[in-house]
């Protein structure tokens, strides 16, 4: 594939990526259910990724062996997803420095292109032809050696081009189709900006599977602006979000324009910003008549460089889904609900600077 040739030179008996070339036949739509046994009919993508996570495991590429992980679910109306993984809090790389939310690329810090050959799981290509739009950008699927639950990767766009964490709209294409490629309902991905708690300047999505449903998936949204789908998830969720919804392939190409336009916006205004792609009902809910979809959420939050040390835990793209991977047993066993939202929160923008935000995209995207 054009571009990709910085993790090409495979060592003497390193596994070889797959070459995964996939059509509009290829997207499950709709997925599973939560009631239908996730993961119990796999899709050919999640086979192939499945596969190769599980085999570069067993070759000892990762920096630990994921086991089963201690899982708590915590008392009150959010049902928060906690999870102790306290190998990742001790042995993941630490995030580089970051001090601003436009800061170059920077080729002599760690990045994609330094991976080992063997840690790429997949070329992910769209199959050209056809009347549409143009395909988007091939993807690598690679491992995250410190990884958050099974089949946790990182969807790089051509590593050799040297772009820097700031969301495009191909690669949130790209995505999008990835996500419609999983028969999971489960299948997650999202982005963490710089100053969003993005660990590594070079331009990455993660993907993982999560085995719980979560409240982002079905909280009904106030809409901003119907003709682009723009709503606001403001009630029933750990942070207020930007939604924007997909209802098939033929909205990936105007969604992906619209998250991305609204990003550049937040960074130009000074914010930071993560996003969330999960499978899940329409903005009004599921009465609405309508099967599910693709959501991806867009928060907006105030920008933070370097660690802060009196914080419980990093508030990146889970924990603000709801999903809490958390370094340490003792708060583990003891986070409230309320504690893990006061954390959550802090970083979030107050709501009537949240609902003027609103209208301001609202405008941008109707221009």
């Amino acid at each position: 594939v054009a571009g990709m040739a910085a993790v090409e030179g495979e060592e003497p008996g390193e596994p070889r990526p797959e070459e995964f070339v996939y059509g509009e036949e290829d997207f499950v739509l709709p997925a599973a259910g939560w009631g239908d046994e996730p993961g119990s009919a796999p899709s050919r993508f999640d086979r192939a990724l499945l596969e190769g996570w599980t085999d570069r495991m067993e070759r000892g590429f990762f920096r630990y062996r994921l086991g089963p992980l201690p899982t708590r679910v915590l008392p009150g109306p959010l049902r928060l997803l906690a999870r102790l993984n306290v190998q990742r809090g001790a042995e993941r790389r630490p995030p580089q420095p970051v001090r601003s939310l436009r800061q170059p690329f920077d080729p002599a810090a760690f990045n994609f292109t330094r991976i080992r050959p063997g840690e790429v799981l997949l070329r992910l290509r769209r199959a050209g032809g056809g009347g549409g739009p143009a395909p988007p950008d091939p993807l690598l699927v690679a491992i995250n050696v410190s990884p958050l639950e099974r089949g946790h990767v990182l969807l790089l766009p051509e590593p050799a081009r040297g772009l820097p964490q700031a969301l495009t709209a191909p690669v949130l294409r790209a995505g999008l189709e990835a996500a419609l490629l999983s028969a999971h309902p489960g299948f997650r991905l999202g982005f963490n900006s710089l100053g969003g708690c993005a660990s590594v300047n070079h331009l990455h999505l993660h993907g993982l599977y999560l085995d719980r449903p979560l409240p982002v998936e079905t909280a009904p949204a106030r809409p901003l602006h119907p003709p682009c789908g723009l709503s606001l998830l403001l009630r029933g969720v750990p942070a207020p979000a930007f939604l924007f919804y997909a209802a098939g392939p033929a909205d990936l190409e105007a969604v992906a324009r619209d998250v991305w336009r609204a990003a550049e916006h937040l960074a130009d205004t000074g914010l930071a910003y993560n996003v969330f792609i999960t499978r899940g009902d329409p903005p009004g809910g599921a009465g609405t008549g309508a099967g599910r979809g693709l959501r991806v959420l867009l928060w907006a939050r105030r920008p933070s460089f370097g660690a802060k040390a009196s914080a419980a835990f990093t508030v990146a793209l889970c924990e603000l889904a709801g999903y809490l991977p958390l370094p340490a047993e003792p708060l583990y066993r003891d986070i409230t609900e309320a504690e893990a939202l006061r954390v959550i929160r802090e970083h979030l923008l107050p709501e009537p600077q949240l609902l003027r935000l609103g209208e301001d995209l609202a405008r941008l995207l109707a221009g």
